[in-house]
């Protein structure tokens, strides 16, 4: 079997795994199967993985956004005729 070192397993190194034929050894077909299930639930998590940084990132700019908005807002409060009377409400 070929170990991949210094990187991440993704689903096609499940699925091209080999294993050396040993006397008294483990079913192929059933190990064959058992990589096959696994492979398909690192295939799963890693579709999840990139649907949830894709929101992350998402909900990041919306919240910058946000921020920005309540500092603009903050400003022209701070830029306010200084004259006016308080209360912000001419009379």
């Amino acid at each position: 079997m070929i170990y991949v070192t210094g990187e991440r397993l993704l689903p096609h190194h499940v699925r091209a795994a080999y294993f050396d034929r040993r006397w008294r050894g483990f079913d192929p077909t059933q190990v064959r199967d058992h990589l096959d299930r696994v492979a398909d639930e690192l295939e799963r998590l890693s579709r999840d993985l990139v649907t949830t940084r894709t929101e992350a990132e998402r909900v990041r700019q919306a919240l910058r956004q946000r921020q920005r908005q309540r500092q603009s807002q903050h400003r022209a409060c701070r830029l306010r005729d200084p004259d006016a009377p308080p209360g912000g409400w001419p009379r």
